[in-house]
């Protein structure tokens, strides 16, 4: 079965215009026809759209709200918690109905969460929750399973036995603390292997090349590695080379397109497949149904596992 996120989404609709907000711009996207189910206007604040992942998510969550009727501002974060927290403010005072916050930081965006529920802005969280303040809605991949899978799959790959690197994700983020605690536990099926080296890249491709380029240093013969996202995935096979699939085995989760190609490529063992475009759906599907006070408290989308022998359903 094909998932939307790994579908090309064509973006339809009129731009309205280029609204600031805080230090980051923002893209609004028109609801269209009057008619529209709600019309009003409602802020995704994202940590960063320098993520294939986070593309997806921004795409399907414009074309729900073109299928919805209503307004939706965009604004990237960069991974700044501070440039996050100055958008949220502004977006707290001006015409917004509700907010949908990707954290940068699900400790730090409590106390900008909490301006908005004191100002009965309704929040979605999407993909990483909120620490310290209510949410009236999170929509998120099942990553504890998900790592739980993940470290099936590399057990897999690998034969059972032998060390493994885990690179993490961004300190602070519930998908890092959740994906981790999975493998941790789904790991403990497997007493021949053991974890050797554990560091965090941050979500980063370039930053995963330099910090399993050094890990290799201290421990070169691993057989395996876990990586909490896909780009940190693509990092490590950059810096494993010729050793990527062959004597090592890597294992990644998001299921971005590099990493399916990778998976064809046979550098990449396995990916633990998300729907980032479905989240995105849904969070604007909770955000509109947070404002008429009936959104789902938690909801949960499903991941699965890509491997070489379904891979071509995920192109």
């Amino acid at each position: 079965m094909k998932f939307s996120s790994f579908q090309k989404i064509a973006t339809v609709g009129v731009v309205a215009g280029l609204v600031v907000l805080g230090t980051a711009g923002c893209n609004r996207t028109s609801g269209g026809a009057a008619g529209g189910a709600s019309g009003d206007r409602i802020t995704l604040a994202l940590s960063t759209l320098n993520n294939p992942f986070f593309v997806e998510v921004r795409n399907g969550a414009q074309a729900e709200a073109k299928k919805l009727g209503v307004q939706l501002d965009v604004v990237d974060a960069q991974n700044d918690s501070a440039q996050q927290a100055n958008q949220l403010q502004t977006a707290s005072a001006g015409s917004t109905k509700a907010v949908i916050v990707n954290p940068v930081d699900s400790d730090a965006v409590g106390s900008s969460v909490k301006a908005l529920n004191k100002a009965e802005i309704p929040v979605v969280a999407v993909d990483r929750t909120v620490n310290g303040a209510d949410v009236d809605s999170f929509i998120a991949s099942d990553n504890v399973a998900g790592g739980e899978q993940a470290a099936t799959d590399l057990a897999k790959a690998i034969g059972e036995k032998g060390t493994i690197l885990v690179l993490q994700g961004q300190a602070g983020t519930s998908a890092s603390r959740d994906r981790g605690q999975g493998f941790a536990e789904g790991l403990k099926q497997y007493p021949g292997i053991t974890v050797v080296g554990s560091q965090t890249a941050n979500f980063d491709r370039a930053t995963a090349l330099d910090v399993t380029t050094n890990l290799l240093q201290a421990h070169p013969d691993v057989n395996g590695v876990f990586a909490e996202n896909d780009e940190m995935a693509l990092g490590a096979i950059k810096a494993l080379g010729s050793k990527a699939g062959s004597s090592v085995k890597v294992v990644g989760f998001d299921g971005e397109a590099d990493g399916i190609k990778a998976i064809e490529d046979g550098t990449l063992a396995a990916t633990v497949a998300q729907q980032p475009a479905k989240l995105g759906a849904l969070a604007v599907e909770q955000a509109v149904d947070a404002i008429k006070g009936k959104a789902k408290k938690t909801v949960q989308v499903p991941v699965v596992t890509v491997t070489k022998s379904n891979v071509a359903d995920f192109k």
